[in-house]
């Protein structure tokens, strides 16, 4: 089966929580990568949504460990919501 995969960069201004991740994470720049295969059988191109990733800081393993934690992205969705509405209740004082 023919797979896709896209990956993008998500910043959160607070911290935020994700389920299936025990720790409240920091606020910054997080990669997300997206996996999808070809539905196959359609008059058209479709795609499928197989796996979504976030790569957090693996705690206990050193400075700059990296580990990749599967999300649900509707998880991820509401978080960057919850993070924008945060962001338009914080005052600017610029």
């Amino acid at each position: 089966m023919q797979e896709r995969t896209t990956r993008k960069s998500v910043t959160f201004l607070h911290p935020f929580s994700l389920s299936g991740i025990d720790e409240k994470l920091e606020a910054g720049t997080y990669e997300i990568e997206t996996c999808e295969e070809l539905i196959d059988g359609l008059s058209f191109v479709a795609y499928r949504r197989v796996s979504t990733t976030i790569v957090i800081a693996a705690n206990g393993y050193g400075h700059g460990a990296r580990q990749v934690v599967a999300i649900d992205p509707l998880d991820l969705e509401v978080a960057q919501q919850i993070d924008a509405l945060e962001a338009s209740m914080t005052p600017n004082f610029a």
